[in-house]
C-alpha cells in the first residue's frame, strides 16, 4: 500500500516568546503519515515549548499550524485531543486514586440501558486493550498501585485509544523496565504500519537510532538541523545539539586542564562507590581530589545532575556510599552532607537556590547561621563580618548587602549563592551549570572564581553543557550516558571531540580519537 506523502502535522516558523525570551524562533516541522520522527536538543532548546504550541497548552506568536492540510489553531489541550493528538508525558498525567480501567477508558466507558457505566464490559475492555501492551493487571486497582512503568504503559495505551493520529511522546522510556522498553517499541512499530505518526522526544541515543525515521535538532529556539537520521552519525548528531563544529573543535583541540594541583592529598575529598538508582543511576563512582577540578559531561539526562544530587543527599538512592576526607557519610540528607564538608550550587537558582524575598546579606548567612551563633545567639556584627568578606572576595555588585537579591543580575545571583556555600567552609564544591544564563562579563568572573577556588585547595565537581567550558576549567573529566560513567579523561585527552565520542560510542564501544 503506498502511503500519502502529505504531511498529517505540519509547523511552519512557529515562534513563541515569554517575557525576556524568545523560546521558538521561526522553528519547523513536517510529519508525514506514519513517520517517527525525533525531537532532540539540549536544555533550553525549545523541545517543551514546542510541543505544548502543536498540543494547545501555548498559543504560538508567530507562524502556522496544518492538520491534514487545514490551518488549526488550538486554544486547549483538549481542543488538540479531539482533533486526533495525543499527548505522552514523562511523568504521568493520570488519576491515580481511579481505577485502571477509568483511566484507561476515561469519557469513552460503555454504558448500559439506562446510561450508567457497564463496569463488566468497562473492565473486559481494558483488559483486552491492555493485554496487547504486555500488560496483565487487575484493572479495578487504583492506577497508584502500579510501578511507574505500568502507569506510563496504561498512559501510552490510553493515548492511543482515543482515535488518535499523532502521538507526541516525551521521555516515555524514563520509567520502563527493558522488557516495558520492547513492548513499547514493538506499539510505536504498530502505529507506524497503521499510518499514525509519532514525535519521539529522547536523549537515548540508542532508543532514538532504533525506532526514529527522521529527526529534528532544536538549539536556543532554532532548529539547527532536520533529515533523515539513518545518515546522521551519532558524533555529527551530538556537535549539532550542543552547537560545536566538529572541524572546529578539531582545530582548536584541547585548551588544557586549568591548572595541574600540587601536592594533591591522597584521599579524595569526596568519593561515591557504586551510587545506583533505578533508572537513573548505574554504579556510579567518581572521586575528587583537594585543589581539582572533575567536571562531568554528558548529554541532558545522562544523570550529571542527578550524581550531584546523590552526593548531597539530595535524591534517595538504591545503593552505593557517598565518602567524604575518608569518612564515610552514615546519615544521607543535605545536613548530613554539609555538616561533613560537601556544598551544591543548583542548576535552578531562582527555585533551588535564592530566597528572592530576602535581602543580599539574609541570602549570603543564611546556610551559616547556625556556625555563626554563640549559646543561640546570632550576633549582626559577626554576620556584617561574614557577609562583607565574600561580597568583597567574589565582587558582588549590589547598592547595599540589604538590597532585595531578586534585584540583582543574574550573574550576582549566582555569586550570592556561591557565597553562601563558601561561607560554610566547605571541603568540596559541586557546581551544576554555574554559568548558565548569566552574561558574559559574569560567566567570565566565575570561572575565574571556579580556579582560583581549586587553587586555594577545594575540591570542585563541575556539571556543564559548554564543552568549552568544561575542557578549560576540568583537570579530569567523566563522561556520563543513561546513568552510567563510560570514559574517564585526563591529560590530553581533555578535549571536546572526545567528549562528543564518548557520549556518540554505542555500548561496549571505546570512544575514538
Amino acid at each position: 500500500m503506498t502511503k500519502s506523502t502529505e504531511p498529517v502535522l505540519e509547523a511552519t516558523e512557529v515562534s513563541k516568546r515569554f517575557p525576556g525570551v524568545l523560546a521558538l524562533d521561526q522553528v519547523s516541522l513536517s510529519l508525514g503519515p506514519g513517520e517517527v520522527h525525533a525531537l532532540v536538543g539540549e536544555n533550553g532548546a525549545g523541545k517543551s515549548t514546542l510541543v505544548k504550541v502543536l498540543t494547545g497548552v501555548h498559543r504560538p506568536d508567530g507562524g502556522r499550524l496544518r492538520l491534514h492540510g487545514r490551518p488549526v489553531a488550538f486554544g486547549t489541550p483538549l481542543e488538540a485531543q479531539r482533533a486526533g493528538i495525543s499527548t505522552i508525558y514523562q511523568e504521568v498525567n493520570l488519576i491515580p486514586l481511579m481505577s485502571v480501567a477509568r483511566n484507561l477508558l476515561l469519557g469513552h466507558e460503555p454504558r448500559g440501558r439506562l446510561g450508567g457505566i457497564d463496569l463488566p464490559r468497562l473492565h473486559a475492555q481494558a483488559e483486552h486493550v491492555l493485554a496487547g501492551y504486555g500488560l496483565s493487571v487487575d484493572v479495578r486497582r487504583p492506577l497508584r498501585s502500579l510501578s511507574v512503568g505500568a502507569q506510563q504503559m496504561v498512559a501510552l495505551a490510553r493515548a492511543v485509544s482515543v482515535d488518535a493520529r499523532v502521538v507526541i511522546m516525551d521521555e516515555p522510556t524514563s520509567s520502563l523496565e527493558p522488557r516495558e522498553v520492547a513492548t513499547l517499541f514493538g506499539v510505536i512499530g504498530e502505529l507506524r504500519d497503521r499510518g499514525i505518526s509519532t514525535v519521539y522526544v529522547s536523549h537515548r541515543l540508542e532508543e532514538l537510532y532504533q525506532i526514529c525515521d527522521r529527526v529534528t535538532v532544536l538549539r536556543d529556539g532554532k532548529v539547527a538541523h532536520t533529515g533523515p537520521l539513518a545518515g546522521l552519525d551519532r558524533l555529527r548528531l551530538i556537535s549539532l545539539m550542543l552547537g560545536r563544529d566538529l572541524a572546529e573543535v578539531r582545530a582548536v583541540g584541547s585548551a588544557g586542564p586549568a591548572r595541574t594541583p600540587d601536592g594533591a592529598a591522597p584521599v579524595p575529598v569526596v568519593e561515591t562507590r557504586g551510587l545506583a538508582r533505578r533508572h537513573v543511576l548505574r554504579d556510579v563512582s567518581i572521586e575528587v581530589r583537594r585543589g581539582e577540578v572533575v567536571g562531568l559531561g554528558g548529554l541532558l539526562g545522562a544523570g550529571r545532575t542527578e550524581t550531584a544530587k546523590a552526593i548531597v543527599g539530595a535524591m534517595p538512592v538504591d545503593a552505593g556510599e557517598v565518602i567524604v576526607a575518608g569518612v564515610p557519610l552514615r546519615r544521607r540528607s543535605t545536613a548530613g552532607a554539609i555538616r561533613a564538608g560537601v556544598s551544591m550550587l543548583p542548576e535552578d537558582r531562582k527555585a533551588e537556590g535564592i530566597v528572592p524575598t530576602l535581602s543580599v546579606r539574609e541570602n549570603i548567612a543564611l546556610a551559616a547561621l547556625p556556625r555563626l551563633a554563640r549559646a543561640g545567639v546570632v550576633s549582626d556584627a559577626r554576620i556584617d563580618r561574614v557577609v562583607e568578606t565574600f561580597m568583597r572576595r567574589l565582587r558582588i555588585k549590589a547598592a547595599s548587602p540589604h538590597q532585595r537579591v531578586s534585584e540583582l543580575s543574574g550573574g550576582n545571583q549566582q555569586k550570592v549563592l556561591l557565597a553562601r556555600w563558601l561561607a560554610m567552609s566547605p571541603k568540596a564544591l559541586l557546581l551544576d551549570e554555574p554559568t548558565r544564563g548569566i552574561d558574559v562579563g559574569a560567566k567570565a568572573e566565575v570561572q575565574t572564581l571556579i580556579e582560583e577556588l581549586a587553587g586555594a585547595g577545594l575540591g570542585v565537581l563541575l556539571i556543564s553543557s559548554d564543552l568549552e567550558e568544561l575542557v578549560s576549567a576540568s583537570d579530569r573529566i567523566l563522561v556520563l550516558r543513561d546513568g552510567a560513567v563510560v570514559a574517564e579523561l585526563a591529560g590530553a585527552d581533555v578535549t571536546e571531540e572526545q567528549i562528543m565520542a564518548a557520549i556518540a560510542a554505542r555500548s561496549g564501544e571505546e570512544p575514538h580519537g
